[in-house]
């Protein structure tokens, strides 16, 4: 009997130290579960401009369709933070350091304020969250303007770089100062000789082209489409990869006409510094389940935005290689070092 209870012990007493090594994973499973970040309180979503315009609109669309379709388990409310160009907001923004709370919408303008060195922090002080859709640039004349297309232009601005004067808003240095300049050079025009005009707002700068005050301008397709509706204006080419839709299906891009140049005035959402891999994995999911929805895809498609969802990741990779291109065609241009 001694030895049979032996037995059983030496049966036994592995059996019961394996379950408590299953036990033991299972509650480290359970305590990884629980540590996955989620939000508790309201989610911040910062805009940089005042109610209004693209970037307050993006946000206001986030925060209708993540509430709609019950994305975050949390309310939100949009925070309009304006003033320096953006630096107002990205000083709030970081005061918030590693706190998954806080989101702004963000912009091309993150990286060509750091490059002129008007901005208040680099794009590697904060997190990459998403970015979302790209707004890419239209070049546009008077309808009766004896410029016909985009190949005619540069012929003009190969001539005489100064001889054609060109309207956009609404600093130095922004997307649409970068979108002329990328598409001039890679045809041989010296972009320092190019003759522009800055104007205020986007309507003002159409008002100035319907006027004959400017011979182009460069801006959003979305400001110029009403007047193609109307004859008003031709659109003679797009910084774009490939096509857009609706009317500007019959706009041929630069890359169409032998112009090595694709760019656009994209639209993001970014993060305080600091964020831990939970957070950011969370967020990752969010963006990725929003930007497959119908309703986002819809807006997109009404505002002539093209769906470029890419993650934190490769989010920050776009940046990198963003930058040292806008940083390239800026020095160029005498505005930054």
């Amino acid at each position: 009997m001694l030895c049979f209870k032996q037995r059983v012990s030496r049966v036994v007493m592995p059996a019961i130290g394996i379950w408590a090594v299953v036990c033991g994973l299972a509650l480290l499973s359970v305590e990884h579960a629980v540590a996955v970040w989620t939000p508790e309180r309201n989610i911040e979503i910062i805009v940089g401009n005042k109610p209004g315009g693209g970037n307050d609109a993006t946000a206001r669309e986030i925060q209708r369709l993540v509430q709609m379709r019950h994305l975050i388990n949390a309310s939100t409310s949009v925070v309009n933070k304006p003033g320096g160009g953006g630096a107002v907001s990205i000083a709030y923004l970081n005061q918030q350091q590693g706190d998954g709370h806080h989101l702004a919408i963000s912009s091309t303008t993150l990286l060509t304020n750091y490059a002129r060195g008007a901005g208040p922090a680099s794009y590697t002080d904060i997190t990459p969250i998403a970015l979302l859709f790209s707004d890419y640039i239209a070049f546009a004349v008077q309808a009766h303007s004896p410029v016909k297309d985009g190949q005619d232009f540069f012929v003009h601005l190969k001539k005489n770089p100064s001889g054609m004067s060109i309207g956009f808003s609404s600093s130095v240095g922004n997307a649409n100062h970068i979108a002329l300049a990328l598409a001039a050079r890679s045809v041989g025009v010296d972009i320092r000789k190019l003759k522009t005009v800055i104007f205020g707002s986007g309507g003002e700068t159409i008002t100035a082209l319907l006027g004959g005050h400017v011979d182009a301008i460069v801006t959003v397709p979305s400001q110029v489409l009403p007047y193609m509706l109307s004859g008003k204006l031709r659109t003679i080419g797009i910084s774009a990869p490939g096509r857009l839709t609706g009317l500007f299906a019959g706009v041929p891009t630069w890359k169409e006409q032998g112009v090595n140049s694709v760019f656009s005035n994209w639209r993001g959402v970014i993060g305080p510094r600091g964020l831990n891999a939970e957070q950011i994995a969370y967020w990752d999911s969010v963006f990725a389940r929003l930007t497959a929805l119908d309703e986002w895809k819809r807006s997109l498609e009404k505002n002539l935005w093209l769906n470029e969802y890419m993650n934190s990741g490769r989010t920050r990779q776009y940046f990198d290689a963003q930058y040292q291109e806008i940083k390239s065609v800026l020095t160029e241009l005498g505005l930054a070092n």
